[in-house]
């Protein structure tokens, strides 16, 4: 039965669709600002970290957002968690890295500088272990050829460490450079590229 042959021959099962219809909007509006207030409380201590110059704990907070948003732990986030990944969440954590660091750190600075050092899809492609170590030199993370993951509690946490350092915890990974490579991937297909 169509709408207007409903709406003649009751004229009560008009008004109810209309109201039925009214409803729905204001529970997708209602919808909308639940997620908005999800979203500030998902990066309120993020940003409050950030803002406060403590990028240790940002460093950390950063990890606990992306790992609640694929809804893994530390030790079960796979290469191919990354594929899901929100570009959104990406984008935002990158903004507000961006922001309170005077874009110093940040995931498209990181992928600026990867891509610097050589860095492109194809060496991704391939894992390309050399231009990783080139990156991990660039950004302090290895230092006399060696991988400075087990010496993080004494990384600077400072605006004065090298650009493009943090965010950094969430990179280890008992994954490797399979991991890193699998990150890079995810960056450029979110658009982080500057």
């Amino acid at each position: 039965m169509s709408e207007s042959l409903i709406q003649e021959t009751n004229p009560d099962l008009s008004e109810i669709l209309s109201e039925l219809q009214s409803l729905k909007e204001k529970v997708a509006t209602l919808e909308e600002k639940l997620k908005l207030v999800s979203d500030i409380n998902r990066y309120s201590q993020l940003q409050e970290f950030l803002k406060a110059g403590n990028f240790k704990e940002a460093d950390q907070e950063t990890t606990r957002v992306i790992l609640d948003a694929v809804n893994r732990s530390r030790d079960d986030l796979t290469p191919n968690d990354m594929k899901q990944l929100p570009c959104n969440i990406l984008q935002v954590i990158d903004r507000l890295w961006r922001d309170y660091s005077s874009d110093r750190f940040g995931f498209s600075i990181q992928l600026r500088l990867y891509m610097e050092v050589g860095g492109s899809l194809d060496t991704l492609r391939a894992q390309n272990i050399s231009i990783l170590e080139k990156y991990g030199d660039r950004v302090g993370w290895r230092k006399n050829g060696q991988w400075q993951g087990d010496n993080y509690p004494n990384f600077d946490f400072t605006l004065s460490a090298p650009v493009g350092c943090f965010p950094a915890i969430w990179w280890k990974s008992p994954y490797g450079f399979k991991m890193a490579t699998f990150c890079f991937m995810r960056l450029i297909e979110c658009e982080l590229v500057q």
